[in-house]
């Protein structure tokens, strides 16, 4: 799934969920979790259970819920409501490692299990702690359910004291993060800006996490949305280098060459797998 952005909407305000899904946000996040007060929670389960029940042949986006943490009480409450037809991605708050990811999924299992679901729920592990970025790698890799880690930088800064702004610190966890789900071989995803009044430091944020090889960026506000489409999608020349790459690699494999020249630069292994990522980023039907 290429999720370039992802909309936060609270559980507990459905009347922005049918805009949310008519955004032009990749993905819809429902959020269960910080943005929905404890006296709301049941309330708030019920209306996005009912909204994905409703929507679930027709939302038109990837559908994703941040459930309550795997400590608390709401947690298994919000499992054995949520999973079933409409869910596309379980995003769990606060991991801290793989034996929460493997718990977590027991309790999915189960609800799959209990409603009779044909597939699998895929997980969204949010690294927010300092014991989740420590155990980053441990927790991208404890499950094949494991497709993507996402940053949570407030969470994981502000209770340390350390400045949420701070660019070095940023981009410290970052690539932590990111070089964590590479060894899993799958996405990371950049937290999301708190300044809807800042467009500009939003990109800023968004252009350097897609320079450490991130997919996408969460969005609290719909302006956001096209801050983060445009800057995690491949440039025209990417896109065009691309082409030349994989072109070449076509003509290079039939000969049995494994290196070859493209515009002056030695394309091997990585180059060419850089290739096909990026040709599927920008949704082209030909990535070999």
């Amino acid at each position: 799934m290429l999720i370039r952005s992802k909309l936060f909407v609270p559980g507990s305000r459905p009347e922005l969920f049918e805009k949310a899904a008519a955004s032009a946000a990749d993905a819809v996040s429902f959020d269960l979790e910080d943005a929905v007060a404890p006296m709301r929670k049941e309330e708030a389960r019920a209306s996005v259970t009912a909204f994905l029940r409703a929507r679930s042949a027709n939302l038109g986006k990837v559908a994703i819920v941040r459930v309550n943490a795997l400590s608390t009480f709401w947690f298994a409450h919000d499992i054995d409501a949520l999973v079933g037809p409409g869910l596309d991605i379980l995003n769990l708050p606060k991991v801290e490692s793989a034996s929460d990811v493997r718990t977590a999924i027991e309790a999915i299992a189960r609800a799959e299990d209990a409603c009779g679901l044909d597939r699998r729920i895929p997980i969204l592990a949010n690294i927010e702690t300092p014991r989740g970025l420590r155990l980053a790698a441990e927790i991208a890799t404890a499950d094949p359910r494991v497709i993507g880690l996402q940053i949570g930088f407030a969470d994981l800064l502000l209770p340390l004291g350390i400045d949420r702004s701070h660019a070095n610190a940023l981009q410290s966890i970052r690539l932590s993060v990111r070089l964590a789900a590479g060894e899993a071989g799958i996405p990371a995803y950049d937290a999301a800006f708190p300044d809807i009044r800042n467009p500009e430091l939003c990109r800023a944020e968004a252009e350097a996490a897609r320079r450490l090889g991130f997919a996408g960026k969460s969005c609290i506000h719909p302006s956001q949305i096209a801050i983060a489409n445009e800057v995690f999608a491949p440039r025209a020349d990417e896109k065009e280098h691309a082409r030349k790459v994989l072109a070449a690699a076509h003509d290079a494999a039939e000969q049995g060459v494994q290196a070859f020249v493209v515009d002056g630069q030695l394309i091997d292994a990585p180059m060419i797998e850089n290739a096909r990522a990026v040709a599927a980023a920008a949704r082209e039907p030909n990535a070999l």
